[in-house]
């Protein structure tokens, strides 16, 4: 994979004096036919960043170029191919890269779909860490735990099952980078399973459905227990007085495996898991999917007001700034969760955060990004809603894919 060079006309602006750097952070951007750029390059330092212009300028393909720093689709959870710039030439494979900078000094990654992919073949994304190929993605999350927050997720509350698993397994992912792994080996023996059962291909032999089980059991059981645990920690984090500028979010994660284990030794929870998968064939046939497992749990949030019921108001009840605001304090919560368990705050993005937040908020917003240090990326159309960061951020104004000092 070629990666995007530095261009001679990059943006460096030296931080003032008095900047406080992240304790990891985007030094230098790169990205090369990528949406809508065909070569773009800035570089940062540790304090927020401010990227305004209007809508369609190429904000948000910035922050999706960022999301790529770690496992996954990115934050509009696109194809590979469906992110590469569109020329009269036609499409070019994108690439992204990034340096990175923190106490443990700096490290490169390279990022790319593959080019020597097959049109209708799988796609592939391929990855360089300090110039070294790497067969795996899972060695991201060990350099920069990346989470975003998209005026997309607005309705995650209301939103499926499927999409609050998803948002709580890149929580999970930042403290345990072996989950996605896990997940996919999952995902993958569910799937054998599914297709054994609906008759594809020749019988099953038994003990070919019986590793299937036992395998989906033992990763279920860990996928559940990692779950579990991480929202234990946020929601103790979530409950500290210093969290008090946003709502309090209660949390709480329901499914049968993870009853279980509050029950019951993780071992007895797996065989628990595979007896009943085994039991289960026959329903799981006829309905086309498991009945049993972490793939059906759900995590649910309330909305703890002063003088409410003892176990809140549902998030999925209360009204659209008091959601957006549950998900700002729970991605704030992860973010001081991580500074005092790994030393190190989560590369923040916020995809048109401002405007979807009254006055008081917006500053609480600002303040707490200050106080953790992380660099978090923040987009707008109104650059004025930025003005109470001053020096403490560094600002870029975007325009038709062009990107400039402001």
């Amino acid at each position: 994979m070629a990666l995007p060079r530095p261009e001679p006309n990059i943006l460096a602006f030296p931080p003032p004096p008095r900047a406080a750097p992240a304790a990891v952070h985007v030094a230098r951007l790169v990205v090369s036919d990528f949406r809508c750029y065909q070569h773009a390059a800035l570089e940062t330092d540790g304090r927020p960043v401010v990227l305004s212009g209007p809508n369609g300028a190429g904000k948000t393909n910035l922050l999706e170029a960022l999301s790529f720093l770690a496992p996954g689709r990115g934050l509009r959870g696109a194809r590979l191919a469906e992110v590469d710039r569109r020329s009269a030439a036609g499409p070019r494979p994108w690439a992204v890269a990034a340096r990175l900078a923190g106490p443990g000094g700096e490290c490169d990654i390279g990022t790319g779909r593959d080019p020597e992919s097959q049109e209708g073949a799988r796609e592939r994304r391929l990855l360089r860490i300090d110039g070294a190929p790497h067969r795996s993605l899972a060695g991201l999350p060990e350099r920069l735990a990346v989470l975003w927050l998209t005026p997309q997720m607005d309705g995650l509350f209301t939103d499926s099952r499927s999409a609050r698993r998803r948002f709580l397994d890149r929580l999970v992912l930042c403290f345990d980078p072996g989950h996605a792994g896990r997940l996919n080996a999952y995902e993958q023996a569910l799937a054998e399973r599914q297709r054994l059962l609906r008759g594809e291909g020749p019988a099953p032999e038994p003990a070919w459905l019986d590793g299937l089980e036992q395998q989906i059991a033992e990763h279920g059981v860990a996928i559940a227990a990692a779950r579990l645990d991480l929202v234990i920690r946020l929601g103790a984090a979530l409950a500290e007085p210093e969290a008090g500028r946003f709502p309090r979010p209660g949390l709480a994660l329901s499914g049968e495996v993870e009853s279980w284990l509050a029950e019951m030794p993780a071992l007895a929870a797996e065989d628990r898991l595979r007896q009943g998968l085994a039991a289960g064939r026959a329903l799981d046939a006829e309905t086309g999917r498991a009945h049993l497992g972490p793939h059906r749990s759900d995590l649910s949030v309330t909305f703890a007001m002063p003088g409410g019921p003892s176990n809140g108001m549902p998030a999925a009840e209360c009204s659209t700034g008091e959601q957006k605001a549950l998900l700002v304090a729970i991605l704030l919560g992860q973010a001081r969760l991580m500074s005092a368990e790994r030393g190190r705050p989560p590369l923040l993005l916020l995809d048109e955060i401002a405007a979807h937040l009254d006055q008081g908020r917006r500053r609480a917003l600002f303040e707490t990004l200050l106080e953790l240090g992380v660099q978090a990326w923040l987009t707008g159309t109104d650059r004025g809603l930025f003005a109470p960061l001053g020096d403490r951020a560094q600002f870029f104004a975007v325009a038709e894919a062009r990107i400039a000092r402001n």
